[in-house]
Formats: structure tokens, sequence, C-alpha cells
């Protein structure tokens, strides 16, 4: 049995589906789903790429399909300062920069902050995050506890995103680590409303704010593929006036 094969078993698992559901998505046998996944049926670089798009595989997992079968990595993961990540670059900071003076963050698989508009700067600023920090880390800190009225019941919210993720990624560890330590503080709230807000008190100022998470459409490239752009709004006209205030705007 292959390395291929482990992989294609667990996959398939992880996605909840039969040979035969994997093989009608896949437009292929379910008795040649089954010899793949014994060790018995070699596949090509085109039936890899196929299983990978029929079970939504992530895509740095199926360059790592395709390195089992000795297959060079189809789907490149650039760095952030690539010269072909330059329009990206741009249109996250057009995002970012056009949603103050309300916050807003770019984050990688594992949380970390690869961007920052002012509003985030000085708003996760005051708990201690740059860019480059991983917002998995301030999750165990005592301060943001403090520092969020409803903790529990964003840490309830945060544990099911968490877990959602790493289940979309096939598990990742960072991710279900952070999860798990963070059971014994949910707790799920009372019906507030559509969404549960975050509620900061930095001092005697009170910000309540809910989330909205964008993903690039069609990504052929790994690092993007896990790139999130995540902008928070004001959930009452105190918020959204203060947050005005703060950065010298007025309500639209």
């Amino acid at each position: 049995m292959t390395q291929f094969s482990d992989l294609l078993r667990q996959w398939r698992r992880t996605r909840r589906l039969s040979q035969l559901d994997l093989a009608l998505q896949a437009n292929v046998s379910a008795r040649h789903i089954s010899f793949l996944e014994t060790g018995r049926a070699r596949p090509s670089r085109e039936m890899i790429v196929m299983l990978g798009e029929a079970l939504a595989i992530p895509l740095s997992a199926r360059n790592q399909m395709l390195a089992a079968m000795g297959f060079t990595p189809r789907y490149a993961a650039r760095t952030w300062d690539e010269a072909a990540m330059a329009p990206i670059r741009r249109a996250i900071d057009r995002t970012l920069d056009n949603h103050a003076p309300y916050p807003g963050i770019a984050i990688d698989r594992l949380w970390r902050l690869t961007r920052m508009n002012p509003p985030a700067q000085k708003m996760f600023g005051m708990l201690g995050l740059t860019e480059g920090s991983s917002m998995l880390d301030i999750l165990r800190n005592p301060r943001l506890w403090d520092m969020v009225e409803n903790w529990p019941e964003v840490a309830h919210h945060s544990m099911l995103r968490l877990r959602t993720e790493s289940t979309a990624q096939g598990g990742v560890p960072e991710l279900d680590a952070a999860a798990t330590f963070l059971v014994a503080h949910a707790k799920s709230g009372p019906d507030i409303g559509p969404a549960v807000p975050t509620v900061f008190r930095f001092g005697d100022q009170r910000l309540s704010m809910f989330g909205t998470i964008a993903q690039f459409g069609s990504p052929e490239d790994a690092t993007l593929e896990e790139l999130k752009i995540e902008l928070f709004f004001p959930a009452d006209t105190a918020t959204e006036q203060a947050l005005n205030g703060m950065f010298g705007k007025e309500p639209s």
C-alpha cells in the first residue's frame, strides 16, 4: 500500500463519501477507486488532480498526493512578497483601506495576521498583536478574556469555527489544539440576534462588532487559497459612532 493510497482513503473518509460516491463524482468506476486505495492501481497525474477536485482537497494536500506518486507539485505556494502576488496585495490593501474606519485584517490558515488596516492595528495592538502575530496565541491570553465582555459566547463560536476550518483542511493540529483549549471557556449564549458580536472593553470604551470572512475565488496557489480577509462591522450605533470618532470620519 502506498502513501497515496492512505491519503486518498483518509480524504474520502474525511469527506464522508463511500467509494461509490467518490467514483460518481470523479466519473470513474468504484472498482478503480478501490484499486487505488489498496495500491493495486497506480494513478496518473491527471487522475490525482481530478480526485483532488472531486474531494475538494486543499491545494497543498493535493501537492502532497502528487509527490507521493513521484509527480512534481502542480500548485505553487508563492511567498507574500513575490511579484506574481502584487495584484493580490493591492486587492487586499484596497479592501482593508476602504473598510476604515472599521477594523479589517487578512489572516492565513493558522490565523497569522498578514495585513491589518489602521483601525485594526490600533484595536488589536491593545492586545499586543501586530502583523505576523497569530490570533491563536491570544486566545490563550487572560488579557483577552478580561477585555471581551462576552468571552464565553465568543469562545464557543471561535471553537466551532476552528473545528470547521480544521475539518475542511483534513485536520490541522494547531487549530485542533486551540479548539480543545477553548472547550473549558466556551458557553453558548442566549439568542440575541442574527450574529454573535464580540464586545470589547477598552477602559471606558465599549465596542461591539461582528465579522464577515471573504476568500479569493478559484485560487491556483496554495498560499492564496489559505488566505482570508476578515472585516469587522459595528453591531450597534454606539460602536459605529465610536469608530468614526476614533478615526476622524463621519458616519455615511
